[in-house]
């Protein structure tokens, strides 16, 4: 019986696991060129572009900071109404998970994770500078994941790199 339980407690500590320790704001920028008059005029529904992105920074062994940069920018007759830029992170913990699975979980589950909570300052931040909430629409973070491997892929096998610049080439 001891022995089963000294087994079921090595299988639990080596059984894969990630958590989620904190979220934070690394950066917030509102800008609201056009105010006062910006939220006084009336006039065609604005544009708006949304642009984002999903950063990993290894902290430690174990411990990853996924970042989601949020972009959003309003304009109405090519006027600015308001341009907003977010940092948001979240600090993960991830212990036994096998490195195949290791980019997919940091760069869709942790996103997926935290990005409710981005969406919410992102809403506050446009409202509190005079406009109404800016919701954005879930976001699927597995088609985004799998387009940037496909296009890496891609570069790869064109001898580039994601930025356009050739890979460097080893030579004896």
């Amino acid at each position: 019986m001891a022995d089963e339980t000294v087994a079921n407690a090595n299988a639990q500590a080596n059984a894969p696991s990630f958590n989620l320790i904190g979220q934070y704001i690394r950066d917030m920028s509102f800008e609201n060129p056009g105010a006062p008059g910006s939220i006084m005029m009336g006039g065609a529904n604005p544009n708006f572009s949304v642009g984002i992105n999903v950063g990993v920074k290894k902290q430690a062994d174990d411990i990853y900071a996924v970042e989601i940069t949020l972009n959003a920018k309003a304009e109405r007759e090519k006027a600015v109404l308001f341009n907003v830029e977010l940092v948001y992170g979240g600090v993960f913990r991830m212990k036994n998970i096998p490195e195949n699975q290791l980019a997919p979980l940091l760069l869709v589950e942790c996103p997926r994770l935290i990005f409710p909570f981005a969406r919410q300052v992102l809403a506050t931040i446009t409202q509190q500078g005079g406009f109404p909430p800016l919701m954005m629409e879930p976001v699927d973070f597995n088609a985004i994941y799998l387009q940037n491997l496909k296009s890496l892929q891609a570069a790869q096998a064109a001898g580039q790199t994601p930025d356009g610049s050739a890979t460097p080439q080893v030579t004896n």
